[in-house]
């Protein structure tokens, strides 16, 4: 496996897999992201994201904004390692970065605390 940087070539795949259903949900914002939205986005926070290749081929991406991981692992590549294997890679260049996991997405929380991340806080919301 390999992370690097991203570029206008995977802005695509990156609003494709974030879209994608099973993994939208996982996110904090659900709505469904649309071309131009994503492109505003990735203008000013690109720099801040990286591809996981697997064999050469995008399995998921991450990215870091305000300290904050963002992190998505196409459905066909996981189980495989990918997801850890970019948290703890994007740890090295970011070593303050926090992750925010819903409370009913048991696989991120997992991830994270594979990759040796404690629960510091609970944020709660009026519903």
């Amino acid at each position: 496996m390999e992370l690097i940087k991203s570029s206008y070539l995977y802005w695509e795949f990156i609003r494709n897999l974030r879209n994608l259903d099973g993994v939208r949900e996982g996110f904090i914002q659900q709505e469904v992201i649309e071309p131009p939205q994503h492109e505003e986005y990735m203008k000013k926070f690109s720099n801040c994201f990286y591809i996981c290749l697997y064999t050469n081929t995008p399995a998921g991406y991450i990215g870091v904004v305000n300290d904050d991981i963002r992190v998505a692992t196409h459905p066909d590549f996981q189980g495989k390692g990918v997801g850890s294997f970019m948290v703890r890679e994007i740890c090295k260049i970011y070593p303050n970065s926090i992750a925010k996991v819903k409370l009913d997405n048991k696989a991120s929380l997992a991830l994270f605390e594979k990759c040796d991340f404690k629960v510091k806080y609970y944020l709660l919301e009026q519903t």
